[in-house]
């Protein structure tokens, strides 16, 4: 079936938060605007993701009293990023994210709530912030969204409650003291009641948060000015004329369309996650490939780099890590489908530990997502599966949840039966089920145990950070908001295996998002931004929303740069 062709400015291939940012801000800045998705709803990654922005310097922080020199980020990254720090694209990227948040506030439906409290990862590094650095969009209202609200990608399964997402902060405190609190048991109370009666009349959550939230308001922004939102729609090859990329032609339906864009095509496909083949190659400890449990969706195969590399682009391998590492646990459903849990939330609580097959800690598990799995693929001897279990006692499993197992009065019936929660009345029966060594179990946990009851982990310090501190629980009795004594049976745990929020490699750009050729040049009419653009950290990870912080703000620097525009809107002192 023949498909008339399509003309436009700017065409984005991929509707996640950089595309969809490119997107808002090359039709705010007067460009004829295409955006074309492979899913049959658009969000990406996004929409699974927790949602948080690492954005130095931003308008929130600075309203809020929280001001600082661009040097302090500077330095931090400097001091963080190391042999891999590319000042080029660090400058770029620190100069223009507090500017992308003024944008988005003052022209766009992508409002935002402040991260203030949440310190930096690595608190010791010269630069490091104790707070300022972090936003998030602000809960939105999903009948405002309209017509476009079934085209939007709903929340992962795995990380919300019967469908319905949950904010980190006081919303998510409220869950895990339901039972000690009256003012959460009505707060939780009124969420689950709206939740319900949302399901029964929409059919899906519309109190959004976290990615979905980011996603709506941004997608709401777009379809508000004009761009043209086309899902069910990969790109299938780029179009150029005289060296300069000028379209694509993307599948529709059983046809093809040419979509010529004069200004370019900025390519935010979301990265390689699912791409075996080039998992095989580029990840530790991977020999087939198969070995990983990403969490971005499916559709995130690596169609961006592909199209990149056809004409002419690199792939920039050169990272401290090519993925963004999490630690995932699997969750079995009875029709047979396998989910991925990320455990991001729980590691950091008093009273767990985490443990190799030979029932001895490895970590600090209090420390971030990355590090954790950095730890556990060091620790792990070669030829043994990379994994470990996550141990607790009755008194954490009931306040906090493990994983999918969520906090009394949840019953744990399903998880059990599934076998995604492990129990044992004793340690010994807990290690026989989870083949862990009882004796290096039984050690660990009477050298854990005896430091823990004063609040102390001499073994790994956790527990000594902000960072650690804030993973914690403040309201937590001991001396140490990281640590409590695992002793009252039964026990419980969960196996962990290396997974990523996304991938880091990606096509080689300079400043403004132009992706470079092997001679480091530009390719003419060609941008790359999300986790299609390799990683302004260099393959680390200093600190949460380090994917999502530079994913938007280089969208919105390929968008101003495509538009031709030059000034920033907003003076910032």
């Amino acid at each position: 079936m023949a498909h008339a062709d399509l003309e436009c400015d700017l065409l984005i291939v991929g509707s996640g938060a950089a595309g969809l940012a490119a997107a808002v801000t090359a039709a705010w800045h007067g460009q004829t605007v295409i955006l074309v998705e492979k899913d049959a709803v658009f969000g990406g990654a996004t929409a699974w993701s927790g949602g948080w922005l690492w954005a130095p310097r931003n308008p929130l922080a600075r309203r809020a009293g929280i001001v600082e020199n661009i040097e302090q980020p500077r330095t931090y990254l400097r001091h963080c990023l190391g042999e891999h720090y590319n000042a080029e694209l660090v400058d770029a990227f620190l100069e223009a994210c507090p500017q992308m948040v003024a944008f988005f506030e003052q022209h766009s439906r992508l409002q935002f709530a402040d991260g203030n409290a949440i310190p930096d990862m690595r608190g010791e590094a010269p630069g490091a912030a104790t707070g300022g650095h972090q936003v998030i969009a602000a809960p939105y209202d999903a009948r405002e969204v309209g017509a476009l609200l079934p085209r939007l990608r709903t929340t992962m399964p795995e990380t919300s409650f019967i469908g319905m997402p949950i904010m980190a902060g006081a919303d998510l405190m409220a869950f895990l003291t339901l039972t000690r609190s009256i003012k959460s048991a009505v707060h939780v109370a009124k969420r689950v009641t709206t939740h319900l009666y949302h399901l029964a009349r929409y059919g899906r959550a519309m109190h959004l948060v976290n990615g979905v939230a980011l996603v709506a308001r941004l997608a709401k922004s777009a379809d508000d000015l004009g761009v043209q939102l086309i899902e069910s729609a990969p790109a299938k090859r780029l179009l150029r004329e005289n060296g300069r990329v000028c379209g694509a032609v993307v599948q529709r339906g059983d046809g093809e369309q040419r979509i010529h864009a004069r200004q370019g095509v900025l390519l935010a496909a979301g990265g390689f996650a699912h791409d075996i083949e080039r998992r095989r190659q580029l990840f530790p400890r991977t020999p087939s490939g198969h070995e990983h449990l990403a969490l971005p969706p499916p559709s995130c195969n690596g169609d961006g780099l592909r199209l990149g590399e056809d004409v002419g682009a690199v792939l920039n391998t050169a990272l401290k890590s090519p993925v963004a590492w999490a630690p995932v646990s699997r969750v079995p459903y009875p029709d047979g489908r396998v989910g991925h849990f990320p455990h991001i939330i729980d590691r950091g609580k008093p009273g767990l530990i985490a443990v190799l097959r030979s029932g001895r800690r490895f970590v600090n598990e209090a420390e971030g997502y990355y590090d954790f799995v950095a730890a556990l693929l060091e620790a792990v001897p070669e030829g043994e599966e990379v994994c470990c279990w996550l141990i607790c006692d009755q008194r954490f499993i009931r306040r906090y949840g493990l994983g999918i197992a969520r906090p009394a009065p949840v019953p744990l019936r399903s998880v059990l039966r599934s076998g995604y929660l492990k129990r044992g009345h004793t340690i010994e029966a807990l290690a026989h089920a989870c083949g862990i060594d009882p004796l290096g179990l039984l050690q660990t946990l009477a050298d854990y145990n005896r430091h823990a009851q004063q609040g102390e982990d001499p073994a790994f310090g956790r527990g000594s950070t902000a960072f650690n501190r804030r993973s914690g629980d403040a309201s937590h009795t001991g001396p140490n908001p990281c640590v409590a004594p695992i002793e009252r049976g039964p026990f419980y745990a969960v196996k962990v295996e290396p997974g990523s929020f996304a991938t880091f490699a990606g096509l080689k750009t300079n400043g403004q998002a132009q992706v470079q050729d092997a001679n480091n040049q530009p390719i003419p009419g060609l941008y790359a931004a999300g986790s299609d653009m390799a990683s302004v950290m260099g393959g680390h990870y200093p600190s949460g929303g380090i994917n999502l912080g530079p994913a938007i703000t280089f969208g919105y620097v390929a968008a101003r740069h495509a538009a031709g525009v030059e000034a920033y809107e907003t003076e910032l002192d």
